[in-house]
């Protein structure tokens, strides 16, 4: 009896034409969301930019896991650039000093400027609504930190 033929390998699926997408839709598989808890590194500091609007800029540093890498410790923190150009979220955050705890949400932008005739970037997190959870030096039951 003849030995029947090898199975043939499996076909590739066949590909798929790209199907229009609804005007307004093409982008509601991503996602740009941050929401943060940290301390403030120091106040705000508003400034204008140069096309009239006013922002607020801060640093927020959130504590890492402790997690060894290879036996070793990494960075305990991060130190986030955050910035505001809501009205209502700079005068808020104009109010809170070094050391209180904040949630920020908001999204990661990546901003260019020029610096001596050439083009750098740097990443920072633009926050739209701001909260402070607790105050510098006092404690969850409401005393003073010693």
């Amino acid at each position: 009896m003849p030995a029947a033929p090898a199975p043939s390998p499996p076909r590739p699926a066949p590909r798929r034409r790209t199907e229009p997408v609804a005007p307004g839709a093409e982008h509601r598989d991503h996602l740009n969301e941050l929401r943060l808890r940290g301390r403030l590194a120091a106040g705000s500091i508003e400034r204008p930019l140069p096309s009239g609007d006013v922002i607020a800029t801060f640093r927020l540093i959130v504590e890492r896991p402790a997690v060894r890498r290879g036996g070793a410790v990494g960075a305990r923190v991060d130190t986030l650039d955050c910035v505001v150009h809501l009205a209502a979220a700079r005068r808020r955050v104009a109010r809170w000093g070094a050391g209180d705890v904040i949630e920020v949400h908001g999204s990661l932008r990546r901003r260019f400027f020029r610096v001596g005739g050439s083009t750098a970037s740097r990443y920072e997190v633009e926050a739209t609504n701001l909260t402070r959870v607790a105050r510098a030096g006092v404690t969850e039951r409401g005393t003073m930190a010693g």
